[in-house]
């Protein structure tokens, strides 16, 4: 099993929605724009005054950042070569629209929309989309910061917390963060399945989720394999809010999102999204359909249900991946917690579920580590992105697509940031994503 294989399902949602996502294009049936503000989760968008106490001790608050907007024409150099790379992968993929920033050092290189959000509507990089799986990367970081304080240990058992749940003295904090905790993933149940297909709109509990993966048998002992499971993402969401006594949406502001200047990421209890909004679409029943505001609570952990836009995406990607706001020692357990060298089918995992952690190819606390970069990759509901950074350049590389109707199957993000990292890291690129969508291949069971 090769690293496209573990890239593969760390992120596509191709058997979750039935058809592959096959989006927009002109005359396709269109959601209503969100009016405002999405409504966090317990009324928790935002905290003022927490970004000071919540970066490293001494370190000054970040300034508010500047509005995300494309860059000033004409481009030139090789900010004229991403967005024209960008564009003919676009094309080439039948995507509706393009979402990309890059930057070098913290400076942007270049930020651009291209294609539209809706028919007529360009495409732009303020627009919010949906970060997936981008939770598990911000839910780990804000993990190993309790770590660095002393308040936890990445060995303690989940039971000091949730006492009541099953195999939780077996289970520890570490291999809630790093998916090697042996429970199923309920995303990949059939019947879960056919619930989702039935009511993409229903709003699931956490309790409903836990339920459906703890009543199925352990795919192996805790901690002696690896497997993908959104179930540990929903376990450790409620194990931080225990071990904090602070709301989860507050908890990753206070700790992550704040600290890393990200004002327009924002977690929300119901699919509203903030304006203005890049709008999915996806085919289901041989029918195209605005997929926009399907209920995402499914995803990951209540509080950790986010949205975004392109600009914190690159800041995501730079500051998780560079661990700036980690101890060295916590940095090095969030690309490799143990990890490297574990994985691989058994008698009770199959090898489309059980994979093989190579130095090259391996998950870490909430990342996912190929060759030399950092990232993350959700794809979901007609949402892909990726978020990628490689530290010896300093180059963080964000992407987000959504799709059109003959658009092939993966994570079409994947593949622009591929193509994009050819010309900005010359043979570095990161293994999965290169040039063509048979590269990711179309079995890529579940949603980032």
């Amino acid at each position: 099993m090769g690293r496209t294989r573990i890239a593969a399902l760390l992120c596509g949602t191709a058997l979750l929605t039935t058809g592959l996502t096959t989006g927009i294009a002109t005359g396709a049936t269109t959601g209503v724009q969100a009016a405002g503000p999405a409504t966090a989760v317990r009324s928790g968008v935002h905290v003022p005054g927490t970004a000071a106490a919540a970066t490293r001790a001494g370190a000054p608050a970040p300034a508010e950042p500047p509005p995300c907007v494309n860059s000033p024409l004409p481009y030139s150099g090789q900010a004229a070569d991403v967005v024209r790379i960008a564009e003919q992968a676009r094309k080439q993929l039948d995507l509706a629209a393009v979402l990309l920033r890059v930057t070098v050092d913290g400076k942007e290189l270049v930020t651009a929309g291209l294609g539209e959000s809706m028919a007529g509507v360009p495409a732009a990089p303020a627009q919010h989309f949906r970060a997936g799986s981008v939770a598990d990367a911000v839910m780990g970081t804000a993990l190993l910061r309790l770590v660095d304080e002393g308040r936890v240990r990445l060995d303690d058992p989940v039971s000091r917390w949730l006492p009541d749940l099953p195999h939780a003295h077996r289970i520890t904090l570490r291999m809630l963060a790093s998916s090697t905790s042996g429970l199923v993933d309920y995303a990949t149940d059939p019947a879960f399945l056919a619930a989702r297909e039935d009511d993409p709109f229903r709003q699931w509990t956490s309790e409903e989720l836990v339920a459906r993966a703890t009543s199925r048998p352990l795919l192996y002992p805790p901690g002696a394999n690896w497997s993908r499971s959104r179930a540990n993402s929903v376990i450790l969401g409620s194990a931080l809010e225990r071990i904090t006594g602070t709301r989860l949406d507050v908890l990753l502001r206070q700790r992550v999102l704040d600290p890393l200047g990200m004002r327009e990421t924002r977690s929300a209890a119901t699919p509203e999204i903030p304006s203005p909004v890049l709008h999915a679409y996806t085919s289901q029943d041989e029918s195209y359909e605005d997929s926009t505001y399907w209920n995402p609570s499914w995803t990951t952990a209540p509080g950790a249900v986010l949205t975004t836009d392109i600009c914190d995406l690159a800041r995501s990607a730079a500051g998780i991946g560079s661990g700036k706001l980690l101890s060295s020692r916590s940095r090095a357990q969030l690309l490799d917690p143990g990890t490297v060298g574990l994985g691989g089918p058994t008698s009770t995992c199959s090898a489309s579920v059980c994979l093989k952690n190579t130095k090259a190819t391996h998950y870490g606390a909430g990342v996912l580590v190929l060759d030399d970069w950092v990232l993350q990759n959700p794809s979901f509901s007609g949402y892909s992105a990726v978020q990628a950074y490689l530290p010896a350049d300093r180059l963080a590389v964000a992407v987000a697509t959504t799709e059109g109707r003959r658009t092939p199957g993966g994570n079409t993000a994947e593949l622009v940031m591929g193509r994009l990292a050819e010309v900005l890291a010359p043979g570095r690129a990161p293994a999965p994503a290169v040039s063509g969508a048979g590269a990711l291949g179309p079995d890529r069971p579940g949603v980032g």
